[in-house]
């Protein structure tokens, strides 16, 4: 298949599971021994890689949230636990989220490996979270390796999505409207902040996903048509693991 095809069969799957771990409750368990609510430990889990920044730094990786909310919630949780320490904990909540769910996934050695060729080859200039889950360390096992890459994935279609709106002259706050309506008050904005959207601008976000799935095309270019085979094969036996599991 082409890379092209690859992406389109790839991207739902790697977006949905690849946060899969997210907010289950043994996560938001290892939240709260270490003094952190659900959206704290999210906010650190994810935006922790980055390291002890300011809070404007993961406003604009994440790029959806208000502003102030951001500020709110990552202040208040670096106050409790250190950005990285959160962050490498979060990621072994997926870890063993993997390792309890993947069991019947299969071999997912091969898809490990098609997975790092992607992340190898993918550029990641102007990508920060993608850099940043990038750069840690992955575990030896199969089903913890594949559940972080897995994570790794969905950060840099997240952050490519966020530099295509970006670049397509929209504002994220209008594109998140756009996109999840039903979130924009959970991202923490308020009735006010709802952006007058028109023909255009609707127009403008159509082709954002278009221009995401282009600007990810080098990256996946890296699989020759066995390693695509892996990758894609690799995130259907993960979608239906943990379809079986959540059964």
């Amino acid at each position: 298949m082409t890379p092209e095809e690859l992406i389109a069969r790839t991207a739902g799957p790697v977006g949905q599971h690849g946060a899969a771990y997210y907010f289950t409750p043994e996560t938001l368990a290892t939240g709260k021994e270490m003094g952190l609510d659900g959206f704290r430990f999210y906010f650190l889990g994810r935006g922790g890689v980055l390291g002890d920044v300011e809070a404007p730094v993961v406003a604009s990786a994440f790029g959806y949230f208000e502003p102030s909310l951001v500020q709110r919630i990552w202040d208040s949780g670096r106050q409790v636990v250190a950005p990285r320490t959160a962050a490498r904990a979060h990621l072994v909540c997926g870890h063993r989220f993997g390792r309890e769910r993947l069991a019947g996934a299969g071999d997912l050695a091969p898809f490990c490996a098609a997975a790092e060729s992607v992340v190898a080859a993918a550029d990641p200039a102007g990508l920060a979270l993608f850099a940043g889950v990038a750069a840690e360390p992955l575990p030896e096992d199969p089903p913890a390796r594949a559940t972080q890459l897995l994570t790794v994935l969905r950060e840099l279609r997240g952050s490519t999505h966020l530099l295509a709106v970006v670049a397509s002259g929209l504002s994220p706050k209008v594109a998140h409207y756009l996109g999840r309506p039903d979130y924009f008050g959970s991202f923490g904005w308020g009735d006010d902040d709802v952006p007058v959207v028109d023909d255009a601008r609707r127009a403008t976000y159509g082709a954002v996903g278009a221009l995401t799935d282009r600007l990810l095309v080098p990256a996946y270019r890296a699989l020759d048509e066995a390693a695509s085979a892996d990758l894609a094969d690799g995130v259907a036996a993960i979608a239906a693991a943990l379809a079986v599991s959540d059964g």
